[in-house]
This record gives structure tokens, C-alpha cells and sequence, in this order.
């Protein structure tokens, strides 16, 4: 085969293999599926200049079939890669949870029937926001528990304001322990033996944060480090009210952080982990979302994730500043990664974040579900449970 005959073969076996309109081909399927054929168009080139001999056997017979994308074909439908904004479906589905137990009633007492880990614990309240009934303990076996070994009072604060004591953070992350802030002391339940343990402390004490080997339990002007193995306590300076819950799989040197401000002046700070001193701060930042959006406030609890951080927010909108929302940040630069747009027909401070599952979705209030699984990376949200009024707290 002379030169010539071979340059005729490569150019008749190139238009064979190449689209007719690569480029307009391309990106209107790249648009579509987020995947591109220059791949295909790569591969045609390798194979025609692997050489002269291997080009005349790999040439594709006259009516060659059709060349299937590859991977998987992605539908317009799916949720993957999700944009920076999102919004909850109009109904919501509910497919099997473990988690949705927690609106059946207690069938033994804690007592008698310790938990070997416990997914969640659940308080029902009345119309007034008060305990309605005892708390309720989800093990892993699928049984759920009264919490019948201690009697929990209400915290409250220095003017009176009173909130029931169960709140979101008081399980630990591993599920075997709960502890409770009480005014002067934090009450700390082995959930596997049902022991009780009291730690005296001062203060009007209200939330409390579990982060790794201790309990950070405090109120309005203190918070205090409790050892969880010998209940040993230190003042520590942060405030629960702001903090973080740290990963639990993030060790017990791992940075506290913490979160202030409003709107332009919104900040993430890192602490030390033992003695909580300032690190570092960095502003929080939504230039990855379209305008007008932005985070006005976070609220509630917040919770990290490797170096996801998930929180509550009120937002602004196109329909109106004030709406709710949910945020996931980057915790190292303080971006808006994520950002769910719940709207503005909705109580205040209706969707409080509860925590993460180990797949990495966001768990949060929901109306009317009361539990709810968010992913962030697909946009995907799903019930777990429905109507069930009262206060969750999750194991991590």
C-alpha cells in the first residue's frame, strides 16, 4: 500500500467514526447528560494512528450500528448534580426508614429493656410546646422504649423562658449515651444500662453539644467541658448556642467551630479543641449563588460532616427577604455550596437541621413531615416521617 492509499483509508475510516457535526453533536448531548462524545472522538483518533496495518482491521463495517453514549444514560429527570439552589418537591414520597418508628408508641421501659445503640430519641409536645408524654428511645433492634429511669425538667433561662429538655445534640453521635442540660446540673443517661449519673454545675444551663470525649453543655453566659467517662468539669470559651457539632469521626484534637453574625458579616470561626482559643476566621460567602439569594441568618443547630457544615437559615429570595431555607457550607472557606429554598409559607424557624445520615444527606424538620432526608449533591428529598408533633434528637 503506497502513501496515497494509505491517506485515502484514514480520511474514509475518520468520517466513519466522527460525527458529521462534532461540535454542535457534543455539547447539545453534553447539555443533556453532562457527559460529552469528545471521548468517542479521542478514542476514533487513538485507534487510526495506532498505524497503517491496525487502521485497515479496525475500520467499522459500511453500516456500522449506532455508538451508545457512554456510561449511563442520564434523563433530564435526574437529580444528580444538582445546581446551588434547590426547592422540595410538592409532595413529598416516604420509602421505608428505620427512623419512621419513632411515631409508634413505647411498647417496654428503658429499665427493662437497655438499648445496644440507639438511633434517635423523640419527645412529644402539645400545642403549647410542652412535654407531652414520656420520651421515646429508638434502638437498632427497631423497639422503642419509654425513658422511664429519670424525670427531665424543662430548662429554662435567667427571665424564665422555659423549652422542653430534650432537644437536638443531646445523643451522643454512637447512640449508646444522652445527655440532658437541667438548671444546675447535666444529667447523663448510659442509654445501654439505663444508669444515671448527675453532674452539679452552675447556671441556667440549656443545650448541650457532644464533641468526642466530652459534653459541652451550656446557657447564656457559661458552657462548660464535662469528661463523659469521669464527669470531670472545666469552663470553656464558646457558646453552645453557636458552636458546631463536631464530626464524630473527626478526633478529639479537631478544631471547634462556630458561627456568627447576619447577612454580609456572617463569620466562621475555629477554635482549639481543648481550651476553644481563636484560631481562624473566615466570612461566609454565596458568591456561588444566583441573585438574589442570600443567607440572612442561620439558626438552630448546626452540624459538620467531614467538611460539610449543615444549618438552618433564614434567607432572602426572589419572592421575599425573610423565606426559609437550609445551607450546606464548605467549613474550611466559609462557601455556600448548597443552599435548599423552603419558601415563605412556612412557620418561623419551621425546618431546624437535625443532623447528618452516613450517606451524607442532611436530616431536618419539614412540614409537613416531621422528618426529612435531604441530598445536597442530587437535590433528591424524601419523607420519613409524617406528622408528629414534638422534638427529635439523632444519633450521628
Amino acid at each position: 500500500m503506497n502513501e496515497q492509499d494509505l491517506r485515502r483509508l484514514l480520511t474514509v475510516t475518520a468520517e466513519d467514526v466522527l460525527p458529521s457535526q462534532p461540535a454542535t453533536a457534543g455539547w447539545e448531548r453534553a447539555r443533556r447528560t453532562r457527559r460529552t462524545r469528545r471521548a468517542v472522538a479521542v478514542v476514533a483518533v487513538a485507534v487510526l494512528l495506532a498505524g497503517g496495518g491496525t487502521v485497515a482491521a479496525l475500520r467499522p463495517p459500511a453500516d456500522p450500528a449506532p455508538v451508545p453514549p457512554v456510561g449511563p444514560t442520564v434523563t433530564p429527570t435526574d437529580p444528580t448534580h444538582a445546581g446551588p439552589v434547590q426547592k422540595p418537591p410538592a409532595e413529598l414520597t416516604y420509602p421505608p426508614d428505620p427512623l419512621a418508628k419513632l411515631g409508634d408508641p413505647a411498647t417496654v421501659p428503658l429499665s427493662e429493656r437497655p438499648v445496644q445503640r440507639a438511633l434517635a430519641l423523640f419527645q412529644p409536645l402539645d400545642e403549647e410546646y410542652h412535654a407531652n408524654g414520656p420520651v421515646r428511645v429508638l434502638g437498632n433492634d427497631g423497639v422503642v422504649r419509654s425513658l422511664d429511669v429519670v424525670t427531665l425538667a424543662p430548662t429554662r433561662d435567667a427571665s424564665g423562658n422555659e423549652a422542653p429538655a430534650l432537644k437536638p445534640g443531646v445523643l451522643s453521635p454512637d447512640g449508646r449515651s444522652a445527655a440532658f442540660a437541667q438548671t444546675k446540673e447535666l444529667i447523663m443517661i448510659d442509654l445501654t444500662t439505663a444508669a444515671v449519673r448527675r453532674i452539679p454545675l452552675d447556671g441556667y444551663l440549656e443545650l448541650v453539644v457532644w464533641a468526642n470525649d466530652r459534653v459541652l453543655v451550656g446557657g447564656d453566659d457559661r458552657t462548660y467541658a464535662v469528661d463523659r467517662v469521669t464527669g470531670a468539669a472545666s469552663t470553656i470559651d464558646v457558646s453552645t448556642w453557636e458552636l458546631i457539632a463536631p464530626d464524630p469521626a473527626a478526633g478529639r484534637e479537631a478544631p471547634l467551630i462556630d458561627m456568627y453574625g447576619e447577612r454580609t458579616s456572617l463569620t466562621l470561626r475555629s477554635r482549639t479543641a481543648r481550651e476553644g482559643e481563636l484560631r481562624s476566621e473566615q466570612p461566609v460567602t454565596g458568591s456561588a449563588l444566583p441573585s438574589p439569594y442570600q443567607i440572612n441568618e442561620f439558626y438552630g443547630s448546626g452540624w459538620l460532616h467531614g467538611e460539610r457544615l449543615a444549618r438552618a437559615a433564614w434567607i432572602t429570595n426572589s419572592e421575599i427577604d425573610g423565606a426559609e431555607g437550609a445551607a450546606v457550607l464548605d467549613a474550611r472557606t466559609g462557601a455556600v455550596l448548597h443552599l435548599l429554598d423552603l419558601g415563605r409559607d412556612r412557620s418561623k424557624g419551621c425546618c431546624e437541621v437535625l443532623g447528618w445520615d452516613n450517606k451524607g444527606a442532611v436530616l431536618l424538620r419539614l412540614a409537613p413531615a416531621a422528618l426529612a432526608r435531604w441530598h445536597p449533591e442530587t437535590g433528591e428529598i424524601t419523607g420519613i416521617v409524617r406528622d408528629l408533633r414534638g422534638v427529635f434528637a439523632l444519633a450521628g
